[in-house]
């Protein structure tokens, strides 16, 4: 999946990634955060996408895979918001 984290990182949750607001419309990326139990297919990490609607706690996500449109539902910690 992914390289894993650093030694100093490890087992820690960054707060202000799972606390973050996103809009609608925000450009977003998936980064797996690995210290938390989710599971969700490998071809996810590091695609690119745009914030639909807040669901609950998560977002949904429109990713492009191949020439259709998908959605999923993720939590923001697995999220990183991208400048235009």
């Amino acid at each position: 999946m992914t390289n894993g984290k650093r030694m100093r990182e490890k087992g820690k949750l960054q707060l202000h990634r799972y606390f973050q607001d996103l809009k609608v419309g925000d450009r977003v990326a998936v980064v797996v955060e690995g210290s938390t139990p989710f599971s969700f297919p490998e071809r996810l990490q590091g695609r690119t996408g745009r914030v639909e609607v807040k669901r609950g706690r998560a977002y949904v996500i429109n990713i492009k895979d191949q020439q259709q449109e998908k959605k999923f539902i993720i939590e923001p910690i697995h999220l990183k918001k991208m400048s235009k």
